[in-house]
C-alpha cells in the first residue's frame, strides 16, 4: 500500500457495542468557525501552522483545513457536507505537495456522483491522473473526521465509518473508533479532562491480512475531544501519510507583539 490519504481519521454506530456502519446523527450542528492550529513533531518541534475556516448555509457546511509547512510544503483539504439530521459528505478535495510528502498527491471525491480523481507523480517524476467511478457509501468520512468525533454518543463503545484511500489506486477502508479513556489538561489555568479516541484503519480482505506481516499496517491515530454541551477538538497524534511519522496537532495560542 503506497500511501493513504488523510490526516486525522472516522464513525457511526450507537449503543454499547459496535454496530453496522451508518451515517452519524447530528447531535451538535456545525456553524461558523475560525481556528488556528500548530503541527509539531513528537519532541515538540514546530513543523507547520494550521488554519481552519468553516462556513455554513442552510444545512450545508464547507470546512477547509490548511497546513503551511516551514519547508514550503502544504496540505490543503476542503470538505463540503450536509447536516440535515445526519452528516453526509458531498465532496472532498485534498492536496498534499512539497518536500514534506514523499508522494505528492491531489484527490477529489464526488461522493454523490461516485467519482474519484487522483493526480499524482510517479517515482520517475511523470505526472499522471487516474479517474474512476465507484459506489461510495453514505458514511464516507474523508475531511469530516473531527466533526463526526464531536457527535459520537457517550454510550457508543465502538463506532465505524468508511474512508477512501488513494495509493494512488482508490480503495475503501474501514475506520474503527473506540474510547481509550480520559486525559487531564489545563487551559488558561483551568483544569479539564478530554476524551481520548483511538482510530484504527482496517484494510479488509487479503490486504488486511498481509499488511501487518509486511509492515504496511497504518498507525492508529489518537484524537482528544473535550465533550459536553459544546464539544471541541483539543489534540491529535497520528501520521499525515502512509508510513509517515506520528505528528501532533494542537490548538495554537495567539502571540502579540510587545
Amino acid at each position: 500500500m503506497r500511501r493513504a490519504v488523510g490526516a486525522m481519521c472516522l464513525l457511526a454506530g450507537f449503543g454499547a457495542g459496535a454496530l453496522p456502519a451508518e451515517t452519524v446523527a447530528v447531535r451538535h450542528a456545525e456553524g461558523l468557525v475560525r481556528g488556528f492550529l500548530a503541527l509539531r513533531s513528537p519532541d515538540g518541534a514546530f513543523l507547520a501552522s494550521g488554519d481552519l475556516i468553516q462556513t455554513s448555509r442552510g444545512d450545508r457546511v464547507t470546512s477547509r483545513l490548511v497546513f503551511h509547512f516551514k519547508d514550503g510544503s502544504i496540505q490543503d483539504e476542503t470538505a463540503v457536507f450536509t447536516q440535515s439530521g445526519r452528516f453526509r459528505l458531498l465532496t472532498d478535495h485534498m492536496i498534499q505537495r512539497g518536500p514534506t510528502f514523499p508522494h505528492p498527491m491531489e484527490v477529489s471525491i464526488d461522493a454523490e456522483g461516485g467519482r474519484v480523481t487522483v493526480r499524482y507523480r510517479e517515482d520517475d517524476g511523470k505526472e499522471k491522473t487516474a479517474e474512476e467511478r465507484m459506489p461510495l457509501p453514505p458514511d464516507l468520512a474523508n475531511g469530516i473526521v473531527l466533526t463526526l468525533l464531536k457527535n459520537i454518543p457517550p454510550d457508543a463503545a465502538s463506532t465505524e465509518v468508511s474512508m477512501l484511500a488513494a495509493t494512488p489506486k482508490s480503495r475503501l477502508v474501514r475506520l474503527v473508533i473506540t474510547r481509550a479513556g480520559e486525559d487531564p489538561f489545563s487551559a488558561g489555568g483551568a483544569s479539564h479532562r478530554a476524551t481520548r479516541f483511538n482510530v484504527k484503519v482496517e484494510l479488509g480482505g487479503l490486504a488486511g491480512l498481509i499488511a501487518p506481516l509486511i509492515g504496511k499496517q497504518p498507525h492508529d491515530t489518537s484524537v482528544w475531544i473535550l465533550e459536553g454541551v459544546a464539544p471541541g477538538f483539543v489534540r491529535s497524534e497520528g501520521p499525515m501519510y502512509q508510513g509517515g511519522p506520528l505528528w501532533r496537532i494542537e490548538l495554537a495560542s495567539p502571540l502579540w507583539p510587545r
